[in-house]
């Protein structure tokens, strides 16, 4: 499970160019924003940077500082596996949302956990045979109707079933995209609401999966699901060299949530968990 970045090829270059400090710092910041770290935080990030770096051989160590120390970490991983939960999951169709959920059950029921898919999205063509198929991978049930049938209910029969089988772990697909945005927010709020009436708010996660690879959008579409349904944490997906990683820091700066997971590959056990430091080493080619 090794993945690494488009960003660290392109900073050892400029690390053996040999630049003055200023020219250095000024080609660092065009890399950043290329990197998908955005403007507004490549600013702060430079902006802090400055005041602070000597000379050139200091400026790559202390910006690993000064981002590390920017992330999001509202969450300790460890503490969101240890408790009976219900996973919503949140994102855009083709972000990876049916793979992350695969990738999940099977990380949940290696460690032993009772664990339950429900498939939620009713919407998109295949989405239910895809998400069963995953579930055949992982070796746990799933609770399905047929396409097009009422998401609230699919997830009630799930919440259902969940409870009277004392399962650990309760996965809820939903869906990425209807005609509007409206209709696909009040789906979600629906569906929320009827987890609601059957756990308590604080055993509910709602992560989104977003797409590395699609840079500052992962950013905008992660701002539109926190401003319509709310999201506790992301999962970030399809990280491997093409991927610039930058979008991962931004994320979690700009929305202050945490990163949870990150996929790096299209295998079942491709999904880790996310840590600053070992983000951060990879990120710059440590």
């Amino acid at each position: 499970m090794v993945f690494g970045f488009n960003f660290a090829a392109r900073l050892k270059g400029l690390l053996s160019g040999g630049k003055k400090r200023d020219d250095f710092i000024d080609e660092l910041e065009e890399l950043l924003i290329e990197s998908d770290f955005g403007i507004e935080f490549t600013t702060i990030l430079i902006d802090e940077l400055k005041s602070r770096v000597r000379d050139t051989g200091d400026a790559v160590p202390l910006l690993k500082e000064i981002i590390r120390d920017k992330i999001f970490s509202g969450f300790n991983i460890n503490e969101v596996e240890s408790k009976k939960r219900v996973f919503l999951i949140f994102g855009v169709n083709g972000t990876g949302k049916t793979t992350t959920i695969g990738k999940l059950a099977y990380r949940f029921k290696n460690q032993g956990k009772k664990v339950l898919i429900a498939a939620g999205d009713t919407y998109r063509d295949a989405a239910i045979e895809q998400l069963g198929v995953w579930a055949k991978r992982a070796e746990v049930p799933i609770v399905k109707q047929q396409q097009g049938a009422d998401p609230g209910a699919v997830v009630y029969d799930a919440c259902e079933a969940a409870l009277s089988r004392n399962v650990d772990v309760l996965i809820v697909d939903t869906a990425g995209r209807l005609h509007n945005k409206e209709r696909l927010m009040e789906e979600l709020a629906k569906i929320t609401r009827v987890i609601e009436k059957k756990y308590s708010k604080e055993d509910i996660l709602r992560a989104i999966t977003v797409d590395a690879t699609t840079g500052q959008n992962a950013l905008v579409q992660a701002e539109t699901f926190m401003k319509y349904s709310g999201v506790d944490g992301i999962i970030l997906t399809k990280l491997d060299s093409s991927a610039k990683g930058g979008i991962a820091c931004t994320i979690s700066w700009k929305l202050k949530i945490p990163i949870l997971y990150l996929g790096i590959g299209e295998g079942i056990e491709d999904l880790v968990t996310f840590g600053p430091d070992d983000y951060l080493e990879r990120l710059f080619g440590g």
